[in-house]
């Protein structure tokens, strides 16, 4: 896994042909237990790594589109599967939790439901303030910039552009990491307000 812009945070990446661009799976290492997003399967190197760090107590996925291989390392790991309230109903995995908006999961994180993306109740996270963490709705396929999902895609476009915006109005981010594309590690909140701008 590849340390990210703090010392407790890594990432571990997959490149999609289809789209020409990475998808990203976030660790965040904490001495409450470690907690995992979106998780990409992890290669023999990356299991190792992740067990050198401690493991994973928690698992948060913020739609049904990132599953991905989050069954199997819950599984391995004994961690605790969250999931958007939004898609309880429907979702493909059996989660312990149900995460709402505006709810902090563990210290110093919590959940933003956006609202209009391609699935229900997606799930955006903000870390200590300062760090967004996206799910599918907020991307980037251009370093340095930031994008939404196409039009074609989105439920309901007028709230998707409102989810945006109130991303984008939250004081102090300044770093975003992406599920899909580069990762922004600085002036973040800048890049969020400069989409805004364009909705």
């Amino acid at each position: 896994m590849k340390q990210l812009h703090r010392k407790d945070l890594f990432s571990w990446s997959e490149f999609n042909p289809e789209r020409n661009l990475d998808f990203h799976s976030v660790l965040w290492v904490r001495a409450d237990g470690n907690v995992l997003i979106d998780p990409l399967p992890l290669s023999a190197h990356d299991q190792n790594h992740l067990r050198q760090l401690g493991g994973a107590q928690f698992i948060i996925v913020t739609n049904s589109d990132h599953c991905r291989d989050a069954f199997h390392i819950a599984k391995v790991t004994g961690a605790v599967v969250y999931g958007p309230a939004g898609e309880r109903d429907s979702f493909p995995l059996i989660c312990e939790h149900w995460l709402h908006d505006n709810q902090e999961i563990v210290p110093g994180l919590v959940a933003y439901q956006l609202n209009g993306s391609k699935t229900p109740g997606e799930l955006a996270l903000v870390l200590d303030q300062s760090t967004l963490i996206t799910g599918d709705l907020i991307r980037s396929h251009v370093g340095g910039e930031l994008s939404i999902l196409p039009e074609a895609k989105l439920t309901d476009a007028v709230q998707a552009k409102q989810s945006v915006k109130r991303m984008a109005s939250l004081h102090g981010i300044k770093t975003v990491l992406v599920g899909d594309g580069w990762p922004l590690f600085n002036q973040g909140g800048e890049a969020l307000k400069a989409l805004a701008s364009l909705l």
